[in-house]
This record gives structure tokens, C-alpha cells and sequence, in this order.
């Protein structure tokens, strides 16, 4: 024993046996992407708020499929859906989409369009410019400036979802030895 912790030594082994480079059949990323999800999704249980929401799903993905890609860092992941957020907020506010239901339901309007366009526009300029990529957080900036989370409490919950998914996430990355301690890439 190496002075490490019996247990993370278990995992890190346990990791090992179901895959090294691509993870053998995807048992790793999909059994982590599970509780991932599922421990996000028993707060929003709890809170009765939208803690879960699509682009969580890719981002998780990158976790623990593809945990050496930059897109898969938490910086990236935390600047990404922060940008994603602030422009999808300034746009709704910006193109007046806060007085129209949601897109999904109301129907696609021209300030819908513009919104999301440019909300994405945005959110590609800033994380390129920052060299800090996190595709994922294209679909946050969709999510909300379409209205489809379209409150106060609805945008300070996608920033703790994001949070907390990516402590949750790049612990158990580290936890198992998956990748590099921040900032060794």
C-alpha cells in the first residue's frame, strides 16, 4: 500500500478493470454519469427546482467519457455555462422574450430568434476569445434565452446545478486517478 485510503485503491482498481483508455464497454462513464445525474436530480427532488436540465447531460458526458479533453476541465466547464448563462439572460431581457411563453410551447417568435441567436454567437465569441471551450454551454444559452427556464430562482439554480455537478464530477475523477489534478494538463 502506497499510505493511500483501502477504499480508493479498491476503485481505482475496480476502475481499471472496467476499461483503461476508453473505458471497456462504458461502465465507468455511464455507471458515474448515473450517480452523477442522480445525486443532481435528488436536489432538485428535494427543492422542487429545475436542477436538472439538458445541457447537464453532455457535460457529464465529457467528464467521464472524455475526461482528458479540455472541454472536460472545470474552469472551462464553470466559465462555459457562466457565459452561456449571462448571455442567454441578457438576451431574453435584451429581446423582450421574458413577456412570450417559452418557445417550446408559445412557438417560435422573431425575439426568440434573435435571442438565441445571438446568445449563442455570444457565448461561442467570449469562450473562444478566453480559450476556454465547454460546448455544452451552447444549450445552456439556448435554454434560457427560448424561456425555457425563464426566472430568477430558475437561473441562480442552473449556476448551483453547474456547481455542484462539476465538484461532484471532477471528484470522482480524481478520486479514481481518471485525470490530472487541475491545472497539470
Amino acid at each position: 500500500m502506497t499510505g493511500r485510503i483501502p477504499l480508493v485503491e479498491r476503485l481505482r482498481s475496480a476502475r481499471g478493470r472496467l476499461g483503461g483508455g476508453l473505458y471497456a464497454g462504458g461502465l465507468y462513464a455511464g455507471g458515474l454519469s448515473l450517480l452523477t445525474v442522480g445525486a443532481v436530480g435528488l436536489v432538485g427532488l428535494v427543492t422542487h427546482l429545475p436542477w436538472l436540465f439538458p445541457s447537464l447531460g453532455p457535460t457529464v458526458m465529457l467528464f467521464f467519457e472524455s475526461p482528458d479533453q479540455p472541454a472536460s476541465r472545470p474552469v472551462n466547464t464553470l466559465v462555459g455555462h457562466g457565459v452561456g448563462l449571462a448571455a442567454g439572460v441578457a438576451c431574453f431581457y435584451g429581446f423582450g422574450v421574458d413577456g412570450l411563453q417559452a418557445a417550446p410551447v408559445g412557438g417560435l417568435t422573431g425575439a426568440h430568434l434573435a435571442a438565441r441567436a445571438l446568445s449563442v454567437a455570444v457565448t461561442t465569441f467570449v469562450l473562444t476569445r478566453i480559450a476556454l471551450p465547454h460546448p455544452p454551454a451552447g444549450a445552456t444559452t439556448l435554454i434560457v434565452s427560448l424561456g425555457i427556464l425563464h426566472t430568477p430562482v430558475h437561473f441562480a439554480t442552473v449556476a448551483a446545478a453547474v456547481v455542484l455537478l462539476t465538484g461532484i464530477g471532477w471528484g470522482a475523477n480524481l478520486l479514481l486517478g481518471t485525470r490530472p489534478a487541475a491545472g497539470t494538463d
